[in-house]
């Protein structure tokens, strides 16, 4: 009972005398290591006893935003072949599948909860197993909310592979230049620039600042829609391909001239990924810089963007970009200036606004980044639960056609509701509401997400105010009103609204 579990559960747990287990213990208990694990090898009678010492590999390590991530650790192949199904097909969650240089697996531990994504190196990549570890071991130490953090590696024979947490709402990339239903709005892609700039400044202060090719495939998505950079870019071997495997056209000069990275261009990196903000798409900087130089940059805009923030917004945004894309690598910023660059645009950062925000309701999250599909299902999953104490009193006279045939309009917009048909759902409230004879927060609170989702904000700002009016302490309309200013570009406003949804929240359930 007095060592901790072995780190290799199919080893033989201590096949060593008493005497020699507890010198061990006398020798490190010193040292202040969180946790070990022993591993031995041999006939541990003799002499040629060997004893395997790997720290830290219980430690939790608690984030500035409460969540614990476990402490580095090295995992056997087998482990990790077992959580990715046989490294199978189905769980690559990489860019071009199976056909990439080095492939990244989606997969579980077994015994644990916590998803992870594996990343299995092609065998040339790193021929030296010493430098992969030296390597693994120092990016593994970095813990920050602004990553996705390596959790361990595994060496054996020529396979190399990385693990890190694993982030289910996938990449700039999909999110950016891929979307579907919803483009990525202003305050998002604010969000995007400035965790991406604080996770640099964090790497730097800690000692990486070197980032291999920074693009946005590099940045994810966590489960609470919250961008996170890769950590797998922060080690590199000269052998693991290309240092910047996208279009030179969007590689730093001086990489071109020398063949090195340097943090000078990590600075520039981050210069096209504001440019791939700004304008939606992956613009060459020689283009860009043409255009800005011309006078002419709010032709770099996202058209989707238009009325969703202020040209000064726009242009200070520009401006950054500019100087992170300075030919002389001198000439552009540092890392560590980059997050009070987004101070002087009036951006909010730090601790207190990370734990505000984490102390949101699934719903208050959802609108706090303009995720609609996510507000859509919770409207969905709740019904009119809400509604409940809501006076509708009808008497006898007043059932007559007209009021069945309102109560049908409101059936019919749930229909539609539920099918996200959100056009035929806001014709049917607005019926039902014009109707006149009965109340209710929810249908408001239903024909304001339709509103937003057809972008008409104004109107999606006077529904969820017409909710509050109705339930005056009903959380969701708060937080529908923060939804709606976020996406009129009334940020402040907007974080002052969540505060209030998430106290009046806070309130119902302490009553309960």
């Amino acid at each position: 009972g007095l060592l901790p579990p072995v780190s290799n559960p199919t080893t033989t747990p201590y096949p060593i005398s008493v005497r020699l287990r507890h010198s061990v213990l006398q020798i490190f208990s010193f040292l202040s290591f969180p946790r070990f694990s022993i591993t031995f090898s041999g006939n541990c009678g003799t002499p040629s006893c060997s004893i395997s010492l790997i720290f830290a590999t219980d430690s939790v390590f608690s984030l500035e935003n409460g969540e614990a991530v476990p402490g580095f650790k090295e995992y056997s192949l087998e482990q990790l072949r077992a959580a990715t199904s046989g490294f199978s097909p189905d769980n690559i969650v990489s860019e071009h599948g199976e056909k990439a240089p080095n492939v990244v697996y989606k997969g579980k531990l077994r015994g644990e909860d916590r998803w992870i994504a594996v990343k299995r190196f092609n065998k040339s990549a790193w021929p030296d197993s010493r430098q992969f570890l030296e390597e693994a071991k120092a990016v593994g130490q970095l813990r920050s909310e602004r990553l996705a953090n390596l959790l361990g590696c595994c060496c054996a024979g020529d396979d190399r592979l990385l693990v890190a947490e694993f982030m289910p709402h996938e990449t700039l990339s999909k999110h950016l230049f891929h979307w579907e239903n919803q483009h990525m709005k202003w305050p998002m892609r604010l969000r995007v620039a400035l965790y991406l700039a604080q996770a640099l400044e964090y790497c730097s202060a800690k000692g990486r600042a070197l980032y291999h090719d920074l693009n946005a495939y590099r940045v994810l998505f966590d489960q609470d829609g919250n961008p996170r950079l890769s950590c797998f870019g922060l080690m590199k071997n000269s052998r693991d391909g290309k240092s910047y495997s996208t279009n030179l056209a969007f590689t730093p000069p001086e990489y071109l001239r020398t063949g090195r990275v340097t943090p000078e261009s990590v600075v520039y990196s981050f210069g096209t990924l504001l440019l791939d903000l700004l304008s939606g798409k992956h613009i060459p900087p020689s283009h860009a810089l043409d255009l800005i130089r011309g006078k002419n940059h709010m032709m770099l805009m996202d058209s989707c963007l238009e009325g969703d923030f202020s040209n000064d917004d726009g242009t200070e945004l520009v401006r950054l970009a500019t100087r992170c894309l300075q030919f002389e690598a001198r000439e552009r910023p540092t890392a560590k200036s980059l997050v009070p660059s987004y101070t002087l645009m009036g951006i909010p950062h730090g601790t207190e606004a990370a734990q505000e925000a984490i102390s949101l309701s699934p719903l208050g999250e959802a609108c706090s980044r303009l995720d609609l599909t996510a507000i859509h299902e919770i409207l969905e999953k709740v019904g009119y639960k809400d509604d409940e104490g809501i006076a509708n009193e009808l008497s006898f006279q007043m059932w007559t056609d007209q009021i069945q045939e309102t109560l049908n309009c409101k059936k019919r917009g749930d229909a539609a509701f539920r099918a996200k048909d959100f056009s035929t759902a806001m014709d049917c409230y607005t019926q039902f509401i014009d109707g006149g004879t009965m109340v209710s927060p929810t249908v408001y609170a239903r024909r304001c997400l339709c509103y937003l989702v057809g972008e008409m904000q104004q109107e999606a700002l006077g529904d969820a105010m017409q909710a509050q009016s109705v339930s005056p302490e009903w959380s969701t309309a708060f937080y529908l009103q923060a939804a709606a200013l976020f996406s009129l570009g009334m940020d402040s406003d907007a974080q002052e609204t969540l505060k209030d949804g998430a106290s009046l929240e806070a309130k119902t359930h302490s009553r309960k």
